[in-house]
Formats: C-alpha cells, sequence, structure tokens
C-alpha cells in the first residue's frame, strides 16, 4: 500500500497514539518482518516478535495499556487519534450492516469489532487458558467486553471512502491503494490545466511507481532532466522548445509534490520546512526567468538592469501573488506547466516581452483586486 506494507501504515498509527513498544504476532521472521522492525526502531519505538500466546504474555505486564490493532486494518491515524483521546479502555464498533461483507467480525446482533481496541494488560493473562491455536484478536475482544470494558462507534464520517478497510490480500490492496491515492491527490477544488494534467499522471501511473518505492525520487530525477535539457535547448537559441522543457520540468515537480505527500502519509512522516519540490520548483522559476530573458533582445545602450527587470519581476510576482490568493485562483496564478506553455507560443511568435509584462500586470492586479488569504 504506498509502496510500505499495511503493519507499516499501522506503525504509524502506533506512532500517533504514543505507543512505546510494539510486539508483533507473527510464526517467525521474514524480510517484510525485519523491514518493519528496522522502521520501528528508526522510529524509536522498542520492537518484538510474539509467536504464540505465552510469549505475548511475557512481555506484557498487568499495568500496560495495550493498542490492539487487527491484521490487515488500513486506517488513518489522523481518524483514530481522537476516538482515544480519553485514556479509558474502549473497544472501537460499527453497525454490522455493511461491516461483515468489509471482513469485520460480528460482536453482538447490531455491531462488528472495528478492528482497534485499548485494553488493561491484565486481560491478557486470560489468554493463557484458551487453546494455542485460538483466534487471539477475536478472543480478546471478546474478553474486553465481557470484562465491562465501554464499546465506542467509529463514525461514518470516518469509515468513508478508502479509510478503515480490511486488507486481505493483494487483489485488496491494489483497489484500495487506487483510490486511497485518489483521495490523497483530490482537494476538491477546481485545479488549473498544469495541476490537473499532474492529478491526472499521477491517478494513472501513481500507484505503479509507489510500488517500485522510489516514486518521487524518479520524478524529480526526470524534472532535473528536463530542466537540464532545458537549458541546453536554450544555450542553443530553441528558446520556445526550451520553455517547453521547462513546463514539463515543471509537470514532473507537481507530480513528484502529490506523490511526496502520499508517500509521508503513508509513513507517518512530517513535511519538511522546506519540501523537495519547492525546491525544484524554485529551479523551474529560475529557469523560465533566464529563457525569457533570452527570448528578449536587448537594444543598444540599454542598461542589464533594464534589459532584465520584465523577466525578473515577472519570476517574482509568480512566486509571491499566489500565495496571498485563495481557492482554486491561486492555483491557476502558480501554474508553472500553464506559464511555460504561454512563453513558448510567445517566443515561437517572438512576443516574449509583450506577453512577460501583460502576465506581470495581470499578477500585480489580481493582488490588487481578488480576495487574499487572511493571515492568523
Amino acid at each position: 500500500m504506498a509502496g510500505v506494507s499495511v503493519a507499516e501504515h499501522q506503525l504509524g498509527l502506533a506512532l500517533a497514539l504514543d505507543c512505546q513498544r510494539v510486539i508483533c504476532m507473527a510464526r517467525g521472521t521474514s524480510p517484510e518482518l525485519l523491514a518493519l522492525q528496522h522502521a520501528a526502531e528508526d522510529a524509536g519505538l522498542q520492537f518484538y516478535i510474539a509467536t504464540n500466546v505465552r510469549q505475548l504474555g511475557g512481555l506484557i505486564t498487568a499495568s500496560d495499556e495495550v493498542l490492539v490493532v487487527t491484521e490487515g486494518l488500513f486506517v488513518d491515524p489522523g481518524s483514530v487519534t481522537h476516538l482515544f483521546e480519553s485514556r479509558a479502555p474502549v473497544v472501537l464498533v460499527m453497525p454490522v450492516e455493511n461491516a461483515l461483507a468489509a471482513g469485520f467480525e460480528r460482536i453482538d446482533l447490531n455491531r462488528a469489532a472495528a478492528g482497534v481496541m485499548r485494553v488493561p494488560g491484565e486481560l491478557m493473562e486470560r489468554l493463557q487458558e484458551l487453546p494455542p491455536d485460538c483466534d487471539m484478536i477475536s478472543a480478546l475482544t471478546r474478553i474486553a467486553l465481557q470484562s465491562g470494558i465501554a464499546m465506542r462507534e467509529v463514525p461514518s464520517g470516518v469509515r468513508i471512502g478508502a479509510n478503515w478497510r480490511l486488507v486481505r490480500n493483494e487483489g485488496e490492496a491494489v483497489a484500495v491503494e487506487a483510490e486511497w491515492l485518489a483521495e490523497q491527490v483530490s482537494d476538491g477544488r477546481q485545479l488549473s490545466p498544469g495541476a490537473s494534467a499532474a492529478r491526472l499522471a499521477v491517478l494513472t501511473f501513481g500507484t505503479s511507481l509507489l510500488q517500485a518505492g522510489n516514486a518521487s525520487n524518479m520524478l524529480s530525477l526526470g524534472a532535473l532532466g528536463a530542466l537540464g535539457l532545458s537549458a541546453v535547448l536554450g544555450w542553443f537559441g530553441l528558446v520556445w522548445i526550451a520553455l517547453i522543457f521547462g513546463a514539463i520540468a515543471a509537470l514532473l515537480v507537481e507530480s513528484s509534490r502529490l506523490l511526496r505527500q502520499a508517500e509521508r502519509r503513508a509513513r507517518g512522516q512530517m513535511t519538511p520546512i522546506i519540501p523537495r519540490a519547492d525546491a525544484l520548483g524554485w529551479l523551474v522559476d529560475i529557469e523560465i526567468g533566464l529563457l525569457s530573458l533570452a527570448a528578449i533582445p536587448r537594444i543598444a545602450g540599454e542598461s542589464p538592469i533594464s534589459w532584465a527587470f520584465p523577466p525578473i519581476m515577472l519570476v517574482l510576482l509568480v512566486a509571491l501573488i499566489p500565495n496571498n490568493l485563495t481557492g482554486s485562483t491561486a492555483s491557476w496564478f502558480r501554474d508553472r506547466v500553464l506559464l511555460g506553455v504561454i512563453l513558448a507560443l510567445a517566443a515561437l511568435f517572438g512576443h516574449v516581452q509583450i506577453v512577460v509584462e501583460v502576465i506581470s500586470i495581470g499578477l500585480v492586479l489580481a493582488g490588487l483586486v481578488l480576495p487574499l488569504r487572511r493571515k492568523d
């Protein structure tokens, strides 16, 4: 799922709920399990493997609080944490109607277990009384309910879309991954042509790239390659073609941004202060500015600053104005793909300077007239 196992997604849930140790019930070690162990230890968690209930009992004391997650449960950590705001033990449940078809276990006439619960460690001792081949999660759920632990229904708004699903085989993983990725790259707003093209590319090829495990890296390298080719073409005077490759680089940068967001969400990683896509976006801006400058003839006796002023102002305004606008308007004004295509057409017909000046004036007017983003 998005380049990492479902168990690693569950590791993000353990981190979000401030767990200190992870105990994985497994028949034995495997390369996938070792990868999970390394991921847990890199995140600062202690990691243990238990092959039977007896080993599990030796790792948990009566004073522990135990978060129990069902095998194969795929859920966004952000949708779970608020359900455990109180420190009281709780068993999460959901209405039985659709839950049974989705693979969740019925616990009474109207409810099914939602696959996550918090129980006191002392209940784990009662598992020792059961046969060794019992379903531990199912048995522990019933022990918890018989002990009087409260049930809490997962809100319907949390269970929509690709969230809160049981992934039991590769086919289900592929289907849920495609639905989940679509949710990650869509913000519900009308997008500009470049952003729409990037979203379509991610939805078309994103799942394959994520499964390869280096999706955003591949796209970032592709963007750098397109920028390098654009610079070479510009050096040889093929400015309009160079600007087309600049637009392609911008498309790859936006696609890498969307995929990197999905990768960070899957791994529970925080957004860095300066995302890689932002740094690549600055390179695209510089490239567009230099190519625009190369397409503007310098008049005899004209100072360098007068000659360079229109492209410099365009690059600065494109970086500044969209950050202060709201809604889909900002998406249109920060669309480097669209900007690159417009400037490429202008260079083809020899009107780059006038187009640069018109776009710059439009950006200034947009900043003066359109609704601005409120500052908190």
